[in-house]
């Protein structure tokens, strides 16, 4: 069943490159790409034809008019370069208040503009490793993976933000059984490929070529995927990951699923950095975010580049009509 209803689009950090993104985004994308943003208008750019809205439902009338805002009074400073703790309140009611719309399905999808976790700390108490926690706890779930995807990659890490002398013991079957599963049934419910295939990549060099270069492949990864096949599920490997990402073998899958952080962005970045987008698959809802930070160092200065929020409010669009 397609979603309805507008992209909610939350404010992010409003001392960082968000609120200006967000902008151009509407000016890309106002005739094709429905959204509202969600935050105080003082951080606006200067000069936004912005048009205040009461509920999802207006956005689209009121685009053609200006940039459609779902309005939240923050307590602090709207200047740009430097992060104001005394708005992480306001940053993090953005964010509640784009799942609730969802979830009440007022509005289609999240996309989330990038937030800066220190002033969400410093201000707030933000309990959370980042937005994907967050939103995670917000939905009741207790297992989600990152996707990163383009149109000429999607990749998923099994594990994420960890020091790589960490990722042998922190991976188990149990963590990468879930991952494969859990990017299966995103790719099915929410990208629309009935019969999805999935890479798996070997965590040592050379896949452990047999033994030489690490064991775990040998004594658990081959089994476990050997097992999820006889299951039914369209999965190969564990492959070499330096011959899994040229053109000819990114044909034969529809998501690479990678061992760590490192093994999973470098290809995609490498391919497509602008335009890489986040994905959160495993929410009860479409979640999707700009793969960039704050970018404090440009903020206020018309430099940043919109591809990759474009890329992500125009693939939220996509999963919402395939779901």
């Amino acid at each position: 069943m397609t979603r309805s209803g507008p992209i909610a689009l939350s404010c992010g950090e409003p001392a960082g490159i968000g609120p200006e993104i967000a902008v151009k985004a509407w000016e890309a994308l106002r005739d094709s790409c429905p959204f509202f943003w969600i935050g105080d208008p003082r951080h606006l750019p200067e000069n936004t034809p912005f048009k205040e809205i009461s509920s999802p439902a207006e956005a689209p009338a009121a685009s053609a008019a200006g940039f459609p805002v779902l309005p939240l009074a923050f307590r602090g400073s709207s200047a740009k370069g430097t992060a104001d703790p005394a708005n992480a309140a306001g940053v993090i009611q953005s964010i509640e208040t784009a799942v609730k719309l969802v979830q009440a399905g007022e509005a289609s999808a999240v996309c989330t503009a990038p937030i800066h976790k220190k002033a969400l700390i410093d201000g707030a108490g933000f309990a959370y490793p980042g937005h994907t926690e967050f939103l995670a706890a917000l939905a009741g779930r207790s297992r989600v993976v990152m996707m990163l995807a383009s149109e000429q990659l999607r990749v998923v890490p099994a594990t994420i933000h960890i020091a790589l002398a960490d990722v042998p013991g922190t991976l188990t079957p149990d963590i990468l059984r879930e991952t494969i599963e859990i990017t299966a049934a995103g790719l099915r419910d929410q990208f629309g490929i009935a019969a999805p295939r999935i890479s798996v990549a070997g965590l040592n060099p050379h896949a452990g070529e047999g033994g030489a270069m690490g064991r775990e492949e040998l004594d658990w990864i081959n089994g476990l995927i050997r097992g999820m096949q006889d299951e039914g599920l369209s999965v190969t490997g564990p492959h070499p990951a330096d011959t899994m990402f040229h053109a000819a073998a990114r044909a034969r899958y529809d998501a690479a699923v990678c061992m760590y952080h490192d093994q999973a962005l470098i290809p995609i970045k490498t391919l497509d950095f602008d335009r890489g987008v986040n994905v959160t698959l495993g929410l009860p809802f479409i979640r999707t975010s700009p793969d960039h930070g704050t970018a404090f160092d440009i903020a206020g200065t018309g430099q940043a580049n919109p591809s990759s929020l474009i890329e992500a409010l125009k693939l939220a669009q996509a999963m919402a009509a395939s779901t």
